[in-house]
């Protein structure tokens, strides 16, 4: 932008900028104007500034519009590039009227070259005016708008030319010959004529775009004509000259023109507040004056003529022709409007028609409610929807239809927005229940604006939809099988209750329930079996609790509950309270479920945790958890208090298991043989390899430690694979160094099971490393209940068909030992080292041991037992008929070195034996024969 521009121009960020601007403008024009009636203080000063002061305000003006044309005026640009040549015109009318009157000090000749510049004033400006003006759509339209031009430009001809034009024109025939200065003398007020007529045309049409700067220019190029209509009087053209206070008009017009898109630039750029902008208000007045427009002009036309009568001249032959085409224009432009009426009724009507059919046809209810709430319109959409007539509903009260819940609501809202401005929120969305024809209540949807100070309510039923939604959410916050509430809910509900004004009651609890001997239960009955023991559980729990309590389903066979507090300040009897509880819901949950014609018993373990200050939802049922752990651990089918030593235990456990992790990645296991004795001979029969963990910080791990917190995880899986590879490897390179003594390794049934190495590795291994047949013998741990005993017999059976030998470790300990021992195919009985321990000291423990070896002699299997340790334990053992043994009695585990120095030794002294004999091979565990045939291995 210039220099101009930016003078001219207010800056959009300070509103005062801009009144700056405003008073600087004002009080230019008006020292302009004090200058102009005082006289400026000489003649030869008021010369100057009425034809140069002139020029250069037009100028200005002309420069103006220039720079705003080539800126910012978008579709209206060429209208400010004919409102700066109109202003050039006019700048160099003055100019050359100043030449004559201020340099060559002479009259300005009639005409002259100032006269053409005047007179091209006008017509860029008419056009200039159309260009701002909105544009008709339809040829109608154009010609309203040229009708209404010449209604107003002849209606002002016909009362000029009998004021005063036809005596202008009559004295310039008689003084002057030639015919220029009487047109001259013409031009100038019929131009003014056509130029205050399209002022006044497109006044009420001007387009929406810069409205500002369009207003600015209609006022600035008023000004210009009022002050032309002024020169051009009889009264004044005669003793007019430069420098009066005439001249305050041309100037101020000018200026106000080359202010006039500067200040529409202001106002688009200013943001715009809030609340319905001003020119709402005026439309209907604007609209009025717009319609009457024609009339007045009709009037202005007649009041010439009657001008003329009532002083008693001669009717002029311009004012009749004139009037004519005034009325005729008149009459034209009525039956066009009529025309126009005509096809505007016709199209109401059948919009009308329209909107009526959309309203009756509509599925869904309109409603207008006056603004004392009375409904004075219902559509009879009503029956269908409501079940109730409209005829009914018209004259009755909103309030009555409405749920009285729901009307404190409504009322509230309706008040709201009946108080927020109709530009920020048109509408708004109301939900309630309405009384149906047959007395239920209808969840009903409705969107309301206002209505002449009432409201239009537009209604759907929704009632499906809400249902649907509820369910939706309940389906969402509740478990599909119990129809207890969920993990989600429940931990909710603890949210709840932790906070608010439970806050402090610290008897709030949680319990979590398992069902132990559920998973026996599905795999014996059933999982569909199992579905109806969970749901009947479900429902006792939610029978045992109180009113205030919550019992949930967390998943699987894990449920829980949420025992209030009841305020009470004795932390002791509130303990006990809910310890009774608790074990009263394990009563509960153990007793005998009926499945079908079965009869199913399933036992409880529950953990407390009461609510402590500022514990979570998460570490309250965290610690439940924990304590629901601890009651399994402990036995099952009893009640747990959390303690916090149970966290500190889950923290030492999760330290353990990830120093495991790292152990197993850095190589910091070692294997250990612990010999297995012939307690006949005391020759060493066979070697137990074990597992031990030298941490880094120096500490030595058992098997017993480590694999208690490492888990059946892959982590497990992965130190099993260790095992038996480095077992077979070490057996391999032993029997090579001339000591082939068979290695024992214990596996779990899963893991015999699993469908990853290290049982889908045994072939490899010993094909890879050579081992000889019969030199490995696979020790079984006890059944888990999930394990299927027909996949782990077709397991054992391959395995055997390869020479490994299949021992039944801890024999008497376990419920499934019997029926392992009947369907499995067995070489070795391992006996617990809990039966071993105590078979000295317990007459009763040393029947049953003796029954086992008993058992095992009759099927023709080996034994070993575990843990002897002590003489007294071997001379026990071998008069039951125990083969062989394993323990501190003879040796503990020991490392490769100090085992092969073992195995050259042959054999370790046996209590009852005086004098043992050094044989190795003959006191080893035979190889079975008979029904049970062996695959040799072929060597590598």
């Amino acid at each position: 932008m210039s220099a101009l521009g930016a003078l001219l121009a207010p800056r959009s960020e300070s509103g005062s900028t801009g009144m700056r601007s405003r008073i600087l403008l004002g009080l230019v024009c008006a020292g302009y104007s004090v200058g102009a009636a005082f006289g400026w203080g000489s003649p030869q000063v008021a010369v100057f500034m009425g034809d140069f002061g002139l020029a250069a305000a037009a100028l200005v003006a002309a420069v103006s519009c220039f720079l705003y044309a080539r800126t910012g005026a978008g579709r209206l640009r060429p209208a400010w590039l004919l409102f700066s040549f109109s202003s050039l015109m006019a700048a160099c009318g003055n100019a050359v009227w100043g030449w004559y009157e201020v340099i060559l000090g002479v009259p300005v000749p009639t005409p002259s070259l100032a006269d053409v510049f005047f007179l091209c004033f006008a017509p860029p400006a008419i056009v200039g005016l159309l260009v701002l003006a909105k544009r008709p759509v339809t040829r109608a339209g154009w010609v309203c708008l040229a009708l209404d031009a010449w209604l107003i430009g002849g209606s002002l001809l016909t009362l000029a030319w009998s004021l005063a034009l036809a005596h202008t024109a009559h004295m310039a025939g008689v003084q002057d010959t030639s015919v220029a200065p009487a047109a001259l003398s013409l031009a100038y007020p019929l131009l003014d004529i056509v130029l205050v007529s399209m002022v006044l045309a497109l006044h009420f049409r001007r387009a929406g775009v810069n409205r500002s700067a369009v207003n600015t220019a209609i006022a600035a190029l008023a000004l210009t004509v009022l002050s032309d209509a002024v020169f051009t009087s009889p009264l004044l053209r005669s003793t007019y000259h430069s420098g009066q206070l005439l001249d305050a008009g041309w100037f101020a017009g000018s200026l106000l023109l080359a202010y006039a898109p500067w200040g529409a630039r202001r106002g688009a750029r200013r943001p715009a507040r809030p609340g319905p902008p001003r020119a709402i208000a005026s439309r209907p007045i604007a609209g009025s004056l717009a319609a009457l427009t024609p009339y007045l002009a009709a009037a202005v036309c007649t009041l010439g003529i009657l001008y003329n009568v009532v002083d008693g001249r001669r009717v002029d032959r311009v004012v009749i022709f004139t009037g004519c085409t005034v009325v005729l224009a008149l009459v034209v432009r009525q039956g066009i409007m009529l025309l126009d009426n005509i096809a505007l009724t016709q199209e109401l009507a059948q919009k009308e028609n329209h909107f009526r059919s959309l309203v009756q046809g509509s599925s869904d209810v309109i409603m207008i409610a006056a603004p004392n709430g009375t409904l004075r319109y219902v559509s009879p959409a009503a029956a269908g929807v409501y079940g109730r007539d409209a005829e009914d509903l018209v004259g009755a009260e909103l309030s009555s239809i409405i749920h009285p819940e729901d009307l404190g609501r409504v009322v509230h809202e309706v008040r709201r927005f009946l108080a927020a401005p109709p530009h920020e929120e048109p509408t708004t969305r109301i939900e309630c229940r309405f009384r149906s024809g047959a007395g239920d209540w209808l969840n009903v949807e409705s969107t309301v604006n206002r209505h002449q100070g009432g409201l239009l309510l537009n209604s759907r039923d929704v009632t499906e939809r809400v249902r649907l939604q509820a369910q939706l959410q309940h389906n969402a916050e509740h478990d599909p099988l119990t129809d207890l509430p969920n993990r989600a809910l429940f931990t909710a509900r603890v949210r709840q209750a932790l906070g608010g004004r439970r806050a402090g009651d610290l008897g709030t609890a949680v319990l979590f329930i398992d069902l132990d001997g559920f998973k026996q239960v599905n795999d014996t009955i059933g999982h569909q079996a199992g579905d109806e023991l969970l749901i009947q559980a479900g429902r006792r729990l939610q029978e045992s609790v109180r009113a205030g309590d919550t019992a949930a389903r967390l998943g699987g066979d894990e449920f829980a509950a949420l025992i209030m507090g009841d305020g009470t300040r004795d932390q002791g009897a509130r303990e006990y309270q809910v310890h009774e509880i608790a074990d009263r819901l394990r009563l509960t949950l153990s007793q005998p479920y009926r499945i079908g014609a079965s009869e199913v018993r399933v036992a409880a373990s529950i953990g407390v945790a009461f609510a402590e200050p500022a514990i979570t939802p998460t570490d309250l049922m965290r610690n439940a958890d924990l304590a629901m752990y601890r009651a399994k651990a402990g036995g099952k089918d009893r009640v747990e208090l959390y303690a916090p030593q149970m966290q500190a235990d889950v923290v030492r456990r999760s330290e353990l298991a990830t120093r495991l992790r790292t152990a197993l990645r850095d190589g910091e296991f070692a294997l250990l043989h612990q010999p297995v004795v012939h307690l006949a001979s005391g020759s060493v029969a066979a070697v137990a390899a074990q597992a031990r963990w030298r941490s880094a910080q120096g500490i030595l791990f058992t098997p017993a430690e480590f694999l208690r917190v490492s888990g059946d995880d892959d982590r497990t899986a992965e130190l099993g694979r260790w095992l038996l590879e480095e077992a077979v490897a070490q057996a391999a390179d032993r029997a090579r160094a001339g000591h082939p003594v068979s290695v024992s390794v214990r596996l779990s049934a899963a893991r015999l099971l699993d469908a990853a190495p290290p049982p889908g590795s045994v072939e490899a291994l010993l094909t890879r490393h050579g081992l000889p047949s019969g030199a490995l013998m696979i020790e079984v741990a006890d059944s888990d209940p999930r394990v299927s005993f027909d996949a782990l017999e077709q397991r054992l059976v391959a395995l055997r068909r390869l020479g490994v030998r299949i021992a039944l470790d801890g024999f008497g300990s376990g419920f499934a030992a019997i029926n392992a021992l009947r369907r499995l195919p067995i070489d070795v009985l391992k006996l617990d080292r809990n039966l071993v321990e105590g078979v000295v000291e317990s007459a009763r423990l040393h029947k049953i041991t003796s029954g086992l070896l008993r058992i095992a002699c009759d099927l023709g299997l080996q034994s070993v037992a575990d843990g002897v340790d002590v003489p007294e334990q071997v001379l026990a053992l071998r008069a039951m008929g125990c083969t062989h043994g394993q323990g501190m009695a003879f040796s503990g585990p020991l490392d490769e070195y100090r085992l092969r120095r073992a195995l050259v030794r042959g054999e370790f002294p046996v209590p009852g034996i005086p004098s043992p004999r050094p044989v190795l091979a003959g006191g080893s565990i035979p190889l079975l024969t008979g029904s049970h045939t062996e695959t040799p291995v072929p060597p590598t």
